[in-house]
């Protein structure tokens, strides 16, 4: 048998060998007859530098190479025709050659550097962000509320940064010459129509919002983006938070009232809310105000905010409210007034604001929202009496498209709606009602073009239609930045704003048209090691600015848009976090140089709201033996122009200079209880806001005047928060 095996065995082989063979022998020498064809070339980069390491091949076979260190490849294929040659290399766009195979001889590659959203070049001219998140950010939103002599306010705050005024008397934001009316607020994108307190003339007020449900604060000094309009200055853009990272109930226990916040969640679902009453009596019982006031009864407010999110697996909704109730009763000194001039005041604001952002497929979003307020201030002046009521909406609907991460557009609509309606009964009997609606509708498209790692552009429009004044406006925008070194960078931001005439002018004139302004602005920015260093040149053209004939605009003032004007200069911020342990600082600086003919002004001069030179600095020291954060801040402001009717010249003179040091003191009695102290102007600076001139001269002919001061020229605060927390480690350290 084993015989047999074998001699079967032998046959197959012979049999196999006979008659397979040649057919083998076939098909290798067919093989071998392909063509082989060589493929070769040169990578480099726009500069022509050779780029070592990049992955070339045949897209869809095995057929590729290396490039070595001169840059050049080279392999060998047997495919043919048309085909795809593939060129990959790290931190570079991929590159894609089509053609015959017989083609990719000698060729010559660039590849295209790859935009890196944390390395890469970013649009910074004229904006400041505060934000966790953002690599640009100058401030943390726990900077905005520890700054010592803001006492929680963010806007107080931002009047740390260059580019702003302080304006004791006032409060709100005045930024490189314009105006407080020249700023706009929005919450998620939303305009907020009446963003600060009510109070009586000379007495700051503040802004209505908590830091307690916003993550973020982008603050615009110029330039800003063609999404946002009806600004000749800047914007202030807040952002709620979109998802809370546990629940926490916050106590505060106040000098001047106290509050409640608490967050809630149930799955994708949270509520926050905070309430606060506000209370200056035992305040002013203690320390009474001695600077030419009298409370019959000092200011009180309640107030209370909430936000509503419910987040999907592609889109997020946010619901915020919120209320504010006001009143007071002050008596004031006026020169032209044997007694005190009695101002009494009562205000109600409600404001919503709905939004929903959702991630399409591709790359598209869509974001949409509406927000609505109602105003109402009921004013007895002497035994004068004004109602004022106001009503307004926005609505809008945006859509955005990244087509890769060199190149987005962005596209949107939006409608105003305001109306206005003020009535006067004099003590007289003389009664006058005033009244404006308006529909202004408006249309952006905005695109932002990384063209390297190291230039960027964004470039935008906006239109704008208005009803009151009937008038069709076109904003052209462009921002450019160039990325001049690792940490370094320059920007360039140019643009057109207009901005309707203030409900003050409007409630009497309707034929006028919009207030024009031209940003020019030239900005470097040096990030490094905790380290931030920003200069920014500025210059700004109005034009068409609301003149009239009266002291104030009245109901048989003369109205008209022959007003122009500009303003230039420039802004300084340096800022170091980690030279000195526990130290942070920061130092602002702001040049201002500008002139207007508007208002009631007889020719251009400086108006009494723009100081030449600012200087802040805030520093924040943590104490770790003594468990406390101690926090010093110090503003100066250049004196600022007044008009002496006794004189020729006009806004000739200036107030002496202002000058502001605050201290602040948080200390962690465990860590989520807090006792905190504050002093704004611990130093008793006797600061002058302006002269008032007798309306008639005395007897000498000489006009007399009194000093305008601020009620005190200190303010105290002491106040205990308690935070009751899931982890049992948070406070409100980033509230205070």
């Amino acid at each position: 048998m084993l015989f047999s095996f074998d001699f079967w065995s032998i046959n197959l082989k012979q049999v196999i060998m006979k008659n397979y063979v040649p057919i083998i022998l076939l098909l290798l020498m067919a093989l071998s007859s392909k063509a082989q064809v060589t493929i070769n070339g040169t990578v480099t980069d726009k500069s022509s530098n050779p780029i070592v390491g990049a992955n070339v091949y045949l897209e869809g076979t095995y057929d590729g190479a290396s490039t070595d260190e001169s840059g050049k490849f080279s392999f060998e294929t047997t495919e043919e025709g048309t085909q795809t040659l593939v060129i990959s290399m790290l931190t570079y766009e991929p590159h894609y050659e089509m053609g015959d195979v017989s083609y990719f001889k000698d060729i010559s590659i660039k590849m295209v550097e790859a935009v890196n959203s944390l390395t890469g070049v970013t649009l910074t001219a004229g904006t400041f962000e505060a934000g966790d998140n953002s690599k640009v950010s100058v401030l943390k939103p726990l900077d905005i509320v520890t700054t010592a002599g803001a006492a929680g306010d963010f806007v107080a705050a931002l009047q740390t940064l260059p580019g702003t005024s302080t304006i004791n008397e006032d409060g709100r934001l005045f930024v490189r010459g314009g105006a407080a009316g020249e700023t706009q607020v929005f919450i998620d994108g939303l305009r907020v129509f009446q963003p600060f307190n009510a109070t009586a003339n000379n007495i700051p007020t503040r802004g209505r919002f908590s830091p307690f449900l916003f993550k973020g604060i982008t603050f615009s000094t110029g330039g800003y983006s063609a999404e946002y309009g009806q600004a000749l200055s800047s914007v202030l853009l807040l952002s709620t938070t979109d998802v809370p990272d546990q629940e926490k109930t916050d106590i505060q226990v106040m000098s001047v009232g106290g509050g409640l916040g608490h967050t809630e969640i149930w799955g994708n679902q949270s509520l926050s809310f905070n309430t606060q009453y506000i209370n200056l009596s035992p305040y002013e019982a203690l320390i009474p105000s001695t600077q030419g006031i009298r409370w019959n009864s000092p200011y009180e407010s309640i107030s209370g905010e909430a936000v509503y999110r419910n987040k999907g697996d592609r889109g997020i909704f946010k619901f915020y409210t919120g209320f504010n109730h006001a009143n007071l009763d002050i008596e004031q000194e006026d020169i032209n007034f044997e007694e005190f001039v009695r101002f009494r005041l009562k205000n109600n604001n409600l404001y919503f604001n709905s939004s929903y952002k959702h991630f399409l497929e591709n790359d598209w979003s869509l974001n949409m929202g509406a927000s609505i307020s109602w105003d109402t201030n009921d004013i007895t002046l002497l035994d004068n009496l004004v109602d004022v009521k106001e009503t307004a909406s926005h609505v809008k609907f945006k859509v955005k498209k990244t087509f890769s991460n060199r190149f987005n557009l962005s596209f949107g609509t939006e409608l105003f709606n305001v109306d206005f309606k003020e009535s006067f009964i004099a003590q007289d009997g003389f009664e006058f009602d005033s009244d404006f609606n308006d529909q202004l509708f408006a249309g952006f498209v905005e695109s932002d073009v990384f063209f390297s790692n190291n230039f960027a552009m964004k470039l935008g429009a906006r239109i704008e239609n208005t009803s009151v004044i009937d008038e069709f406006t076109i904003s052209p925008r462009l921002s450019l930045a160039y990325k001049s070194s690792e940490n370094g960078q320059f920007s360039l931001a140019y643009g057109d704003f207009y901005q309707n005439p203030l409900n003050e002018v409007l409630r009497y004139d309707q034929s006028l048209e919009s207030e024009k302004t031209s940003h020019y602005i030239f900005n470097y920015q040096y990030l490094k090691n905790g380290k931030t260093f920003r200069a920014e040149a500025y210059y700004k053209d109005y034009d068409n600015l609301v003149k009239f004939d009266t002291e104030l605009p009245q109901f048989d003032s003369q109205f008209n848009n022959l007003g122009n004007g500009y303003a230039a200069g420039l802004d300084i911020f340096w800022r170091d976090n980690k030279s000195i342990n526990n130290l942070d600082y920061w130092i602002s600086y702001s040049y201002l140089n500008t002139e207007r003919d508007f208002r009631n002004f007889r020719e251009r001069a400086t108006p009494n709201f723009a100081p030449e030179h600012s200087f802040s600095l805030v520093t924040k020291y943590w104490v770790d033996k003594l468990k406390s954060q101690v926090g010093l801040s110090y503003n100066f402001g250049s004196g600022r122009p007044y008009d002496n009717p006794n004189t020729e010249a006009f806004l000739a003179e200036k107030t002496k200079a202002f000058n502001n040091i605050s201290f602040n003191w948080a200390y962690l009695i465990d860590q989520q209880k807090i006792l905190y102290f504050s002093v704004n102007n611990v130093l008793g600076f006797n600061n002058i806001n302006n002269y008032q001139y007798a309306n008639t001269p005395n007897v000498n002919g000489v006009f007399d005047r009194q000093a305008i001061r601020p009620a005190a020229d200190s303010f105290f605060f002491v106040g205990f928060f308690w935070t009751l927390s899931t982890d049992k480690k948070s406070n409100q350290l980033d509230n205070l």
